[in-house]
């Protein structure tokens, strides 16, 4: 598979390389940041309201005084897949005081 030379091609390219099947549906982990619990719950509360069968996970992140929020996706990993999600997530986020800081596939 030939990805485009970016942040998400080059993962998409390990995941590949490392014989991870980005033809299935995979649990997708998006992670946005926030300084503020409070932040990071509202904006989880929100998903929650739009998506309900949405897995959302709030906790700290391993930086002192950040909260993390996980949204799983299940979908399959194609490169626009994952573009467009980051850039919904990151729209959101933003409007809660928060950003996206990637993704990953839970294996």
């Amino acid at each position: 598979m030939n990805f485009p030379n970016d942040d998400t091609g080059n993962v998409l390219a390990e995941m590949a390389e490392a014989g991870i099947n980005l033809n299935e549906i995979h649990d997708v982990v998006f992670f946005q940041l926030f300084e503020k619990k409070e932040q990071a719950d509202k904006f989880a509360q929100h998903l929650q309201s739009v998506a309900p069968d949405m897995k959302v996970n709030v906790h700290p992140d391993e930086t002192p005084n950040i909260w993390d929020v996980d949204c799983i996706v299940r979908m399959m990993p194609t490169y626009d897949g994952i573009v467009a999600q980051e850039a919904e997530f990151e729209q959101i986020a933003d409007k809660f005081n928060g950003y996206n800081d990637g993704w990953g596939i839970e294996a």
